[in-house]
């Protein structure tokens, strides 16, 4: 019996990986790779898992701190096999990976740090950046790691909120 979709073996999952890894926005987790790489109906978990595996241990993707990223081997190979992808099955992959990359640019403009001192307290560190560079860093100093952990996690769910109530305040004109 036949395997639905259209990827049927370990070698064609391996290119759909490959494809997906040379298109993503930043190092994704297991997690995230295996949603986009379930876009079609031949790909089951095992053969996934496998595959992953292999292409790590072959040097075509690289994992840190349980996050994969693509090598310039990985690249090179990928752009030479893609062509064996269908491309009903490249077009799932697009937007999937439309998704996830507005996620994963968010997350790279949008970054929190917790510094402790000396004296217990700690400093949150308020990152916003845009395609350009940097457009505000904001320290803050807290009273405990828990209080910070809130206000960053605010902090990530609505900055630009912030920002602009920066520059409002920065930009207003004094009151006789």
């Amino acid at each position: 019996m036949s395997r639905p979709g259209f990827i049927h073996d370990k070698l064609d999952i391996k290119f759909l990986i490959l494809y997906l890894m040379a298109r993503v926005a930043a190092p994704v987790d297991f997690t995230t790779l295996a949603e986009l790489s379930f876009c079609d109906n031949g790909v089951t978990y095992f053969d996934f898992a496998e595959a992953l595996s292999e292409l790590v241990n072959t040097g075509h993707l690289t994992l840190s701190d349980d996050r994969y990223a693509i090598t310039d081997k990985g690249r090179r190979n990928g752009s030479v096999c893609e062509d064996n992808l269908p491309f009903s099955v490249r077009q799932r992959c697009d937007r999937g990976l439309s998704r996830i990359n507005a996620v994963l640019r968010r997350d790279a403009q949008v970054r929190t740090e917790l510094l402790p001192r000396t004296d217990g307290s700690v400093t949150l560190r308020m990152i916003l950046d845009d395609e350009k560079g940097n457009l505000m860093t904001l320290d803050v100093l807290t009273v405990s790691e828990e209080q910070g952990a809130r206000l960053a996690e605010r902090f990530r769910a609505q900055p630009e909120k912030l920002y602009l109530n920066i520059l409002q305040v920065l930009l207003e004109e004094e009151e006789e």
